[in-house]
């Protein structure tokens, strides 16, 4: 009888970490392991052992906020450090959230056109489908089709197999690291680090959680939640950059957009590996489409003190409604248009995610060891040094990371 308790007091607080990790997965973080599994093969493989490491670290330690505090991460920011770092705060991360959202417009109408149907339809259907799920959906219907959809990703581990790798080269070059000085190797190994831990899913994750009201005798439940969204955000990583190395990198084909990897597919793997890996392109521009304009609207409300939240109305809470459908009509329109610089907003959010990574995670990790806020569940020694040092080796990536992307930028228009 107890086991069943515990997994029915699981299944009532799952969601927020499973989400969350599994978004990472959007159109960018798509196209980042399929560049990297087409260029590099297996021997990039092993990156994504610490990259897992650094995610559960993070996730875990915000996710105990969210439980304890019963607050967001923007709001406990607002209280400790003051309104005014905090909106300059909220003004760069929702410039880089606009086009981390035009990123994922853009991969659902490249694998909409894939499949033969026009963007000029389903952006504008896509775009509709999303705003009246959020702005008419109660939180735990909103959830539950979440939930579904991050069920979609395992499209990509049946690619996986269908691409029919050497298991054997596999996994050793997973538990084996290779490290090669090639910059190329050096950037998308920073790459996929950076697509895996970033600014606004811990801002959404720690709200999914205040939201949903999990108590701190839910906590080791939530704590569950969380690894088993990082194992599963990891798993898919790991079989988007197989499918790729087995069929693209042996025959010496170049990519540099995830769509380009599921055209590719075809000849070499077979149309259902095609079709699978187009249709979770698909499934995954739409889920980023909805879930970074909805983490915006909820750290700009909670760092304003606006009201927020899925189950308000417009009338209660127009701020974080307004917010919500802006991000998406705008998102929506720049991608339809033209000529619209669309490379250039993508990599200008890679570049603000990328600067304002390292101030997310000191104010999170000072956060949680505030004893006020936190009581018995601050760090305990062991984790704060792992903790400090998941944010140097961020930091110092990430930095590296900012500078290969703005060089190109320089020599451009410089």
């Amino acid at each position: 009888m107890r086991l069943w308790k515990k997994i029915a007091l699981y299944l009532a607080v799952m969601g927020p970490g499973i989400i969350t990790a599994n978004v990472d997965h959007d159109a960018s973080g798509i196209t980042t392991y399929s560049v990297a599994g087409a260029r590099f093969g297996y021997s990039i493989l092993w990156v994504l052992v610490p990259t897992t490491i650094a995610l559960v670290v993070v996730q875990e330690m915000i996710a105990r906020m969210g439980v304890i505090t019963g607050k967001g991460l923007s709001d406990l920011i607002r209280e400790n450090y003051g309104v005014k770092s905090t909106f300059y705060m909220m003004l760069a991360l929702l410039i880089a959230n606009v086009g981390t959202t035009v990123a994922n417009f853009a991969g659902w109408a490249a694998s909409m056109e894939i499949i033969g149907l026009s963007k000029y339809v389903m952006v504008p259907v896509g775009a509709i489908s999303i705003w009246i799920l959020v702005l008419r959906g109660s939180y735990r219907a909103v959830e539950r089709i979440l939930l579904i959809a991050c069920l979609l990703y395992f499209g990509y581990v049946i690619s996986g197999f269908l691409a029919k790798p050497d298991w054997g080269d596999v996994f050793m070059h997973t538990f084996v690291p290779e490290i090669q000085w090639d910059p190329e190797f050096i950037i998308l190994s920073i790459a996929i680090i950076g697509t895996t831990v970033t600014p606004w899913m811990q801002f959404f994750l720690q709200s999914s959680i205040a939201e949903k009201g999990i108590r701190r005798d839910e906590y080791k439940a939530s704590r569950l939640d969380v690894f088993i969204g990082c194992g599963i955000t990891e798993i898919i990583a790991f079989f988007i950059i197989v499918t790729c190395a087995t069929t693209l990198f042996s025959q010496g084909i170049r990519i540099h957009e995830a769509s380009e990897a599921a055209l590719a597919l075809g000849p070499l793997a077979g149309n259902y590996a095609f079709l699978i890996f187009a249709i979770s392109l698909a499934n995954a521009s739409l889920l980023g489409a909805i879930i970074v304009p909805l983490a915006t609207s909820y750290y700009i409300c909670e760092a304003m003190g606006w009201e927020r939240g899925v189950n308000k109305t417009f009338k209660e809470a127009p701020q974080f409604m307004w917010i919500y459908t802006s991000m998406i009509v705008a998102a929506a329109l720049l991608v339809l248009i033209p000529g619209a610089p669309l490379v250039f907003l993508m990599v200008l959010a890679s570049v603000v995610n990328g600067l304002l990574l390292p101030f997310v995670l000191i104010y999170a990790l000072t956060l949680v060891n505030n004893k006020k806020l936190m009581g018995d569940y601050v760090n305990p020694k062991f984790h704060n040094i792992v903790s400090w040092g998941t944010i140097g080796v961020l930091t110092v990536l990430t930095v590296i990371f900012v500078i290969t992307l703005l060089i190109p930028i320089g020599v451009r228009y410089g």
